[in-house]
C-alpha cells in the first residue's frame, strides 16, 4: 500500500491536486478562526443549545458558536441551490435556461445562485445573530455582521468552487467534510481536557467509548454505504442495418441506502424548528407548553427519539418515492429491450417494486437506530457527544466519493486501483 501511495505521489499532476486542495482547505479553516465585527462576546453561548443551531454549528466546524466570519458557512449555498432547483421547476424561463444543452442557460443559473447565496447569508447572518441577542448596539452593527459573514460565505463559495475546477473531488462537499472533522476533533480534545483535569475514571471511561462508538459507527456506515443490490438483465439481440446490438447480460444496480443523508436532516429540522422558536419566543421558559415542551421533547428523551424515528422512516419512503419511480424504470428496460430473468411485462414493475420496498424497509430501520445512537450515548453517560448521525453519514459518503474521484484521476494517467488487494497496481 505504501509502495502505491508513493507512486500515487510521484504523478505530478495527481500531486499538485492534492496540494492544492490541501492548500485551500487549510486556507478555509484559517480564515474560520477570524472574529465577525459587531459580536458581543461576553453573550457567546448562551443560547448555543438551540437544536437547528447545533446542526448549523456541526456543519461550519464551530465557526457559528464563535461567530467568526465563516458563521454562516457553506450552508446559504445549499439552501440556494435548492431553491433554485425548485425555481427551474415552477418558472418557465428558469427551466429553458436549464435545459440549455450549450451551457450557457446553467452558467447564469449559477450566477443566479451565486447572488442568492450571498442575499441569504446575509438575512440569516442578521436575524440569527439579532435573535440571539449576540449583537451589539447600534445600527452600524447590523451592518458589520451582514457584511462579514456574507463574504465568509462567498469567499467560501470560491474557495469550494475552485477546488471543483483545480483540486480533487467536490469543493463544497470537501468543506462540510472539513467542518464536521474540525467539530469531532474539537469535541475529542475537549473530552481529554475534562477528563484530565478532572482525574476520574469516569470521565476517561466516556472518552473511550465516545472514540469507540465513532470508530464502530464509522465502519458500520462505511460497510452499508458501499451495499448495493445488484438484478441480473438479459438485452436481447436487435439488429439496426448491418449491426446488431444487446445479446449481452448486464445488472440493474441499486444502493442499499439510497436516500442518504436526507431523511435524518428532515427530520432533524422538523423536530428543531418547534424548539427554536419556542425558545426564541419564550427564552426563560416561563409558559406551560414551553415547561412541557423542554422536559418531554429534549434531545435524548424517549418521546423525541420516538417522533424522530417515526420521521426518518416516513421522509425515507417518501424521498424514495421522488428519487426512484419502478414504473419508470420498468418502462425504460422494456424500451432498451432488457428483460429481469423469470420477470416479464408488468411483472418487472412488481418485482422492482418489491425490491425497492426491502431496501427502503432496511435503510428506514438502519437511519432510526444509527441516529438514536449518539442521543442514547448522551444519555447514558451524561455527556456531550461531539458528533450526530447525519455528521457520519455525510463525513463518509464525501471521503468515499473523494477516494472515487482520487481513482478515476489515476486510472485516467494508467495507474489502477487493485480492489482485492487494496493498492494501485
Amino acid at each position: 500500500m505504501l509502495d502505491s501511495l508513493k507512486r500515487m505521489w510521484a504523478n505530478k499532476e495527481i500531486r499538485k491536486k492534492l496540494l492544492y486542495t490541501f492548500l485551500m482547505l487549510l486556507i478555509y479553516r484559517l480564515v474560520s478562526v477570524i472574529p465577525a465585527p459587531g459580536i458581543d462576546k461576553t453573550r457567546l453561548g448562551s443560547s448555543m443549545d438551540l437544536p437547528l443551531l447545533q446542526l448549523v454549528n456541526m456543519m461550519t466546524g464551530n465557526s457559528f458558536s464563535n461567530m467568526t466570519i465563516m458563521a454562516m458557512g457553506i450552508t446559504p449555498y445549499i439552501n440556494a441551490s435548492i431553491i433554485m432547483q425548485l425555481l427551474c421547476i415552477a418558472i418557465p424561463a428558469l427551466e429553458r435556461l436549464s435545459q440549455d444543452e450549450s451551457g450557457a442557460g446553467r452558467e447564469k443559473i449559477n450566477r443566479i445562485t451565486r447572488y442568492v447565496t450571498v442575499g441569504l447569508a446575509a438575512l440569516q447572518a442578521i436575524g440569527l445573530v439579532a435573535g440571539l441577542n449576540y449583537m451589539k448596539s447600534g445600527w452600524i452593527n447590523y451592518i458589520l455582521v451582514g457584511v462579514s459573514m456574507a463574504g465568509g460565505t462567498a469567499f467560501a463559495m470560491w474557495l469550494g468552487e475552485q477546488i471543483t475546477d483545480k483540486g480533487i473531488g467536490n469543493g463544497i462537499s470537501l468543506l462540510i467534510f472539513v467542518g464536521i472533522i474540525s467539530n469531532l476533533f474539537n469535541g475529542i480534545v475537549a473530552g481529554f481536557t475534562n477528563a484530565t483535569a478532572n482525574g476520574t475514571t469516569s470521565g476517561w471511561v466516556n472518552l473511550v467509548v465516545i472514540i469507540v462508538v465513532a470508530i464502530i459507527m464509522t465502519v458500520l456506515v462505511t460497510f452499508v454505504e458501499l451495499g448495493e443490490r445488484r438484478i441480473p438483465l438479459q438485452i436481447a439481440k436487435q439488429t439496426k442495418g448491418r449491426r446488431v446490438y444487446g445479446g449481452q447480460n448486464t445488472r440493474l444496480t441499486l444502493k442499499v441506502v439510497s436516500v442518504g443523508v436526507m431523511p435524518l436532516i428532515f427530520a432533524y429540522s422538523f423536530l428543531a424548528f418547534p424548539s427554536t422558536i419556542i425558545q426564541l419566543v419564550d427564552p426563560k421558559a416561563n409558559g406551560g407548553f414551553t415547561q412541557w415542551w423542554l422536559r418531554n421533547m429534549s434531545n435524548g428523551s424517549w418521546l423525541y427519539l420516538l417522533l424522530s424515528a417515526l420521521l426518518i422512516i416516513g421522509f425515507t419512503y417518501f424521498y424514495s418515492s421522488i428519487s426512484f419511480d419502478p414504473q419508470k424504470q420498468a418502462d425504460q428496460l422494456i424500451m432498451q429491450g432488457a428483460t429481469i430473468p423469470g420477470q416479464r411485462g408488468r411483472n418487472m414493475k412488481n418485482y422492482l417494486q418489491t425490491i425497492v420496498g426491502r431496501l427502503n424497509l432496511f435503510a428506514a430501520l438502519y437511519l432510526a437506530v444509527l441516529s438514536a445512537v449518539p442521543s442514547l450515548i448522551t444519555r447514558g453517560l451524561n455527556a456531550s457527544v461531539p458528533f450526530a448521525a447525519s455528521s457520519i453519514l455525510i463525513a463518509v459518503s464525501v471521503a468515499l466519493e473523494s477516494i472515487r474521484t482520487i481513482q478515476g484521476e489515476m486510472s485516467v494517467r494508467g495507474i489502477e486501483m487493485d480492489v482485492e488487494k487494496g493498492g494501485f497496481m
